[in-house]
């Protein structure tokens, strides 16, 4: 972000993972949650730890996403003739999975095939039961999620969206909607 908006002022905070912690940081600033939906953390968690704030929509859903999950599908070799599936790790938030749901769509769109969603924690259908040979990573980084899905046994499995430019550019675009007039 500070590549792309040179002389803006960006600082990290993690709601329970840091330091450093949103409320070391937030207080009187634009808090954009960088999370792939608007689920509890967005709604409620982010709020408290930051009230001063102003607390935008999440990173996700966006039509800017399916950029990201198809370049990470095709380097992880997809060719774009199968069904894909949408893996989430799940929330027990129903704003949360509807979200999923309209990436979902957006990226069926965007690729021109079938994209159904499955989570890993929570959620249904889960993702061990789906059998998939294609999955698209709808996660942001590596770790205990992502090891689910690459053993879920899909023929191809994305890389995480990680630090895929798309994401910085949303960031920059729901912290400006803030600031219009």
């Amino acid at each position: 972000m500070r590549l792309l908006r040179p002389g803006l002022s960006v600082s990290v905070g993690l709601l329970d993972h840091g330091p450093p912690f949103v409320p070391d940081v937030a207080a009187g600033t634009v808090a954009v949650p960088v999370l792939l939906s608007s689920g509890y953390h967005v709604h409620v968690d982010l709020p408290a730890q930051a009230p001063q704030a102003v607390v935008t929509t999440a990173v996700g859903p966006d039509p800017l996403l399916c950029v990201a999950l198809a370049d990470r599908l095709a380097a992880a070799g997809y060719d774009g003739s199968a069904p894909v599936v949408l893996a989430a790790a799940g929330s027990a938030d129903e704003r949360s999975r509807s979200d999923v749901a309209r990436q979902a769509e957006m990226l069926a769109e965007h690729l021109d095939v079938d994209v159904s969603v499955a989570y890993v924690a929570s959620g249904e259908p889960r993702l061990a039961d789906v059998k998939p040979a294609v999955v698209a990573s709808y996660l942001l980084a590596p770790g205990t999620f992502h090891d689910a899905v690459v053993g879920c046994g899909a023929g191809v499995v994305s890389a995480p969206i990680g630090a895929h430019e798309v994401v910085a550019e949303i960031v920059l675009r729901r912290y400006d909607a803030t600031r219009a007039p």
